[in-house]
């Protein structure tokens, strides 16, 4: 048995669970030359979610990023996470964007791309693969690991048998959630081992607890590659600590060969660094055992436990909770990892907490039952599916059969402000903040999240001392605890809070003169005009007033003043929780007033829309 090779993951999946990706360059150089001395088989330091939180609040090219990295660590392969046809996005890209994206990561520095669909659709990896063998480097093809009534050993198998005939160098298990036993990783191991001729990687997060001899059991049957976490970023939501698995494994036939003492200087590094990133650490870091049971994965109850705080619904988790397996099983049991983690949790929240299952149903649900994100694994509920698309028409080919070539028509929308074909790219990856962030750069005026509130007078919120206070909203009381603010000229003016010990900022939009007034709770600001512009929306009271189901933001406006339109027409396209919601007319007549506009924050109780019979 050759030895156990190991994968680092700190720079990407360590830091992306256990402190949201906030990780700078900065604080990642600097321990370079020695993470290069390591003899790692790879270090995992792009992709996943490091590109979106470069560009939205770090305020750091990703690809700059990418080629610091190269050059700091030029004896280790470096290796990143590719959502297939989706890219590092949310939805599908035509195949000449996955193409360029595949070929450009390439060239500033990834040796390895790891490969996977949400629903093992390994339709979606095709274009991926194909261009990875292209570029020379190592495609390395992904299961998905789950449970459900859909999902077995043969079917996995079967997966294995496809992705080395469709090329890739190697196969990694996806254990997103730590659902993984010891006796299920040695059986699926065993079996891929048999069945394979190319080498078996297994990666699996330590939120169960069993990460660690899951690992063991798979490497003594035939599992030559693990992943693992430098200790100060393992543990919890993310992996098995490293320098624990090179002890468990020395003086074995596996030994890795790593040199412990150099690990350990490293992780000291690291625990020196975390702490100054403390206002982003999750009180959803430690060992959680109820994903067995419910198969949510520690970020993503962190993630609900926040937007249910947004919507002053905390105490609903525990519905939620219960209300995500439903959703799961009426969509096919989709493996639950981005987007579908996304698409399931936000379906299950707007379900509870609009008191009636399906009443509003996300966009991105919308287009996962027509087919656009793939096969489902098992059969959807097809009163839901009518319910959601009526009689539009399925996809059941690659869903980016029917997408166009787009890259021209991208360079051409971004104009002069991409400078690259890299910018380019990151603007079509994520429009919106790729344009800001090009934006900012082209006027200097790129400003990363602080790590700490500025301690001068001028960030103070009532003299010296932080302001606490209680708050009750929708019967729910939470204890508030701010500790600072962004500069008060600021057109949106950050607010750095404790809401029950948990860290959390909000923006708050300035629409008048605000002056920061000493003093208690009540003297936080003070405005002329004593109120929101929001407020000056009409409250709904009558048929044709158009309201949405949860608080949110308007991402498009879909008609004008004067329009005729019937019941069940979209009116307005919301995003609330990062899923779109279509807001449809309640009744049909002529729109004769409209309230809000794109970008606009809206609440259940606001007339959006008014239209006259």
């Amino acid at each position: 048995m050759p030895k156990v090779h190991v994968t680092e993951t700190v720079l990407r999946d360590g830091q992306q669970s256990l402190i949201a990706t906030r990780l700078r360059t900065e604080d990642m150089l600097p321990i370079c030359p020695k993470l290069d001395q390591v003899g790692y088989w790879s270090l995992e330091v792009w992709g996943g979610a490091t590109f979106d939180a470069c560009l939205r609040f770090l305020k750091e090219d990703p690809w700059e990023r990418l080629r610091k990295l190269r050059k700091a660590l030029p004896n280790t392969r470096l290796q990143m996470l590719l959502r297939g046809q989706n890219l590092l996005g949310y939805r599908h890209y035509a195949d000449d964007v996955v193409e360029a994206f595949v070929a450009r990561a390439a060239e500033n520095g990834i040796d390895v791309f790891r490969i996977f669909d949400a629903l093992n659709d390994l339709r979606n990896l095709e274009t991926a693969v194909a261009a990875v063998k292209r570029s020379g480097r190592h495609a390395q093809g992904t299961i998905c690991y789950t449970t459900s009534p859909v999902h077995d050993l043969d079917g996995f198998l079967a997966q294995g048998r496809e992705l080395e005939a469709m090329g890739c160098d190697s196969v990694a298990i996806k254990d997103m959630a730590g659902l993984l036993t010891p006796a299920a990783a040695e059986k699926l191991v065993a079996a891929l081992a048999s069945e394979l001729t190319i080498p078996i990687h297994l990666h699996t997060h330590a939120t169960s607890g069993l990460a660690a001899i899951c690992q063991f059991k798979a490497v003594e049957n035939g599992c030559q590659h693990i992943d693992t976490a430098i200790s100060a970023f393992a543990g919890g939501a993310s992996h098995p600590a490293t320098e624990s698995m090179v002890a468990a494994l020395r003086d074995t036939p596996y030994d890795t060969g790593l040199d412990l003492e150099l690990l350990q200087e490293i992780g000291f590094y690291f625990k020196s660094v975390r702490e100054k990133y403390r206002r982003f650490e999750s009180e959803f870091t430690g060992l959680d055992t109820r994903v067995q049971v419910n198969q949510v994965p520690g970020g993503m109850i962190s993630n609900l436990t926040h937007q249910l705080r947004e919507q002053g619904a905390l105490n609903r988790i525990e519905e939620v909770l219960a209300e995500i397996p439903r959703v799961r099983a009426d969509l096919g049991y989709p493996p639950l990892v981005t987007p579908t983690s996304q698409i399931v949790g936000t379906q299950a929240v707007l379900n509870v907490l609009t008191g009636q299952r399906y009443q509003s149903i996300t966009n991105e649900v919308r287009q996962y039952l027509r087919g656009w994100y793939g096969r489902p694994p098992g059969a959807v509920n097809e009163e839901l599916r009518r319910t959601a698309i009526d009689d539009e028409p399925l996809i059941d080919d690659r869903p980016a059969n029917h997408l166009q070539p787009e890259l021209e028509a991208l360079r051409e929308e971004i104009g002069a402000l991409a400078a690259s074909e890299e910018d380019v790219l990151t603007f079509a990856m994520f429009p919106d903040i790729g344009r800001e962030f090009l934006e900012q750069r082209a006027t200097g005026k790129l400003q990363p999240e602080p790590l700490e509130p500025p301690p001068d007078e001028e960030t103070q919120i009532c003299g010296p001392a932080p302001t606490e206070f209680k708050v009750t909203l929708h019967g729910e009381t939470y204890h508030i605890h701010i500790t600072g603010t962004g500069h008060r000229h600021q057109a949106q003016r950050p607010f750095y809070l404790l809401v029950d010990g948990v860290p959390e900022e909000i923006l708050v939009e300035t629409l008048a003169e605000v002056e920061v007034t000493p003093g208690g709770p009540a003297g936080l600001l003070s405005s002329p005009r004593g109120d929101s512009a929001d407020s000056t929306r009409p409250r709904a009271s009558s048929p044709g007033d158009v309201t949405t189901t949860m608080p949110g933001t308007v991402v498009e406006v879909l008609v004008k003043e004067g329009e005729h339109v019937e019941a069940g027409a979209p009116l307005l396209i919301a995003e609330a929780m990062k899923m779109e919601t279509e807001i449809r007319a309640p009744i049909s007549g002529t729109v004769t007033a409209i309230h809000v506009e794109k970008g606009a924050r809206v609440n259940p109780d606001e007339t959006l829309v008014h239209i006259e019979q």
